[in-house]
């Protein structure tokens, strides 16, 4: 139960380290989270772990949070702000990934003990690369809009639960399906490639349901810039 109590641990923690940077940074505060989660979430991506009696993994608590990010951006400052932030994250996403292939290129001195960690970490396979980006900003955007269709239908403050997870749940499934189709499907057989697509995003509904409460607490919230 070791990694169970752990993951939930790291998921809450996540979120609250986002609910401190809209506290005392604001907007740019929760701009600058989307880009370190999404460089973060794909550098934690190579590590598996067990959980919940599933093979999956690791950075779906941070990944999950940029989902939050986005509804409160868009929750308190509409739209344009949401969007703005998810352009944010993939310019980071591939900004990152082409820093770090030229840094891999250098040559090592003798005496070095990075290059071979760093290139199994750096070192992408196309196809995860690849399917990380376009997951991201095709599910991004999906959740944005989502969001602001369902503001439409329950306006209330109370549904704001109703937004959140009604838009993250969806946009996380088209992110998983895209995603694992495209680096997974064909490189393993269907039954393994189905078990990697439940278990990812089973994974990242928990994430979503944990990260609700958070949402209601950033509405309350009046960040230091804006006293």
């Amino acid at each position: 139960m070791f990694n169970e109590v752990l993951g939930i641990g790291f998921a809450i923690l996540n979120m609250i380290f986002v609910l401190l940077m809209y506290k005392f940074f604001g907007r740019t505060g929760l701009f600058v989270w989307v880009g370190f989660a999404t460089v973060l979430a794909n550098i934690q991506v190579v590590k598996l772990i067990e959980i919940f009696g599933l093979t999956a993994t690791l950075g779906n608590a941070v990944y999950g949070s940029i989902f939050l990010v986005t509804d409160i951006l868009n929750e308190k400052y509409g739209k344009k702000e949401a969007k703005k932030a998810v352009w944010l994250g993939f310019s980071s996403l591939i900004m990152m990934t082409i820093i770090m292939q030229v840094v891999l290129q250098f040559e090592p001195a003798p005496d070095d003990f990075a290059q071979e960690s760093l290139t199994t970490i750096f070192g992408l396979i196309p196809r995860i690369a690849l399917g990380s980006m376009i997951a991201y900003i095709i599910s991004q955007y999906t959740d944005v809009f989502i969001f602001s269709f369902l503001r439409k239908l329950f306006p209330s403050d109370g549904a704001f639960w109703i937004r959140n997870n009604g838009s993250t749940m969806l946009s996380q499934l088209l992110d998983t399906l895209i995603f694992t189709s495209i680096a997974f499907l064909g490189v393993y057989p269907t039954d393994v490639w189905i078990s990697i697509f439940i278990s990812t995003y089973v994974l990242k509904f928990l994430v979503s349901i944990v990260g609700t409460p958070f949402g209601y607490l950033a509405k309350r919230i009046t960040p230091v810039d804006e006293k």
